[in-house]
């Protein structure tokens, strides 16, 4: 958690991502013509200073803060934008892309043209095909206004190339559960069900371009980190299934409650003595627990 004043900090920060910037540049990193690094920060500061539980200024670590604006500013993302947002766990700042910073992500890698998602609602007519070489081809997909109302049942992601070959992958429902099972937060995914199963089949789809693209090292590390900040690693995962494991036993254990066994009567001298005080947790630990 940083000691220095909010704009001290906002300074200091601001001048030590624009200079890794411009070094990086000097490397082959290019940016967006349109972007502006500068109105990006100012506006990914304001984003983390009114965040809904309080300025993220105060509760992350400067070094989190500056690694999630540099990989916000080497993808080219904006908050402003709706491109990507800060998510606090802990101590530690993540930047997270939204749908349109995916798209803008991937609109960027060298030999793609275009990108569009689609979201399958039962009821629709939805068919594929396997051309000669293997690839997926769409052939057909038919809706109408009323199934959006429905239930998803999956999702497909089309990227097309500069030489107008287009790239289809698809996801069931199932395939896109098991992708949000390992998401750090589920409330997104609630909330937005139809905008993030596209970003999930987008991202999957963005893969194979993004790991075997010629665009700069730099810019496709940002991309996959921003990417992996969604899913925790193997021992978060593994604590999550201790602690599945003990809250199945607890819930067991109430609904068929063993008896206790019979404990002495206390004397009186016991009876008289004090209960020790339970010491209440402070704001500082309350904030190192995940949000």
């Amino acid at each position: 958690m940083a000691n220095q004043t909010p704009a001290l900090l906002q300074k200091d920060i601001t001048d030590q991502v624009t200079h890794k910037v411009a070094a990086m540049q000097k490397e082959g990193l290019a940016l967006p013509p349109s972007y502006s690094p500068a109105n990006a920060l100012k506006s990914a500061f304001f984003a983390m200073t009114n965040a809904p539980g309080g300025s993220l200024l105060e509760k992350c670590s400067k070094e989190s803060i500056a690694n999630a604006l540099l990989d916000m500013t080497i993808q080219g993302l904006s908050p402003a934008k709706t491109q990507c947002y800060f998510v606090p766990y802990g101590q530690t700042l993540k930047l997270t892309r939204s749908y349109f910073g995916t798209m803008a992500v991937v609109k960027r890698l060298s030999g793609v043209k275009n990108i569009w998602a689609n979201v399958i609602y039962k009821g629709d007519e939805f068919e594929i095909e396997i051309d000669e070489h293997g690839h997926e081809k769409l052939s057909k997909h038919g809706t109408s206004f009323a199934n959006r109302d429905n239930e998803i049942i999956g999702a497909y992601a089309i990227i097309e190339s500069n030489e107008g070959e287009q790239f289809l992958t698809t996801m069931t429902k199932k395939e896109i559960d098991k992708s949000w099972s390992k998401a750090k937060t589920k409330n997104v995914q609630n909330d937005f069900p139809q905008e993030m199963a596209k970003r999930t089949v987008i991202n999957r789809a963005a893969k194979a371009f993004i790991n075997t693209s010629d665009d700069s090292d730099l810019l496709i590390e940002a991309i996959n980190n921003s990417t992996a900040n969604e899913y925790p690693d193997a021992d978060e995962i593994k604590e999550a299934e201790i602690i599945e494991e003990i809250d199945e036993k607890a819930n067991s254990e109430v609904l068929d409650p063993k008896p206790l066994p019979k404990q002495a009567e206390p004397t009186k001298e016991e009876q008289h003595q004090k209960e020790p005080e339970v010491e209440k947790p402070t704001i500082e630990q309350a904030e190192d627990e995940p949000y």
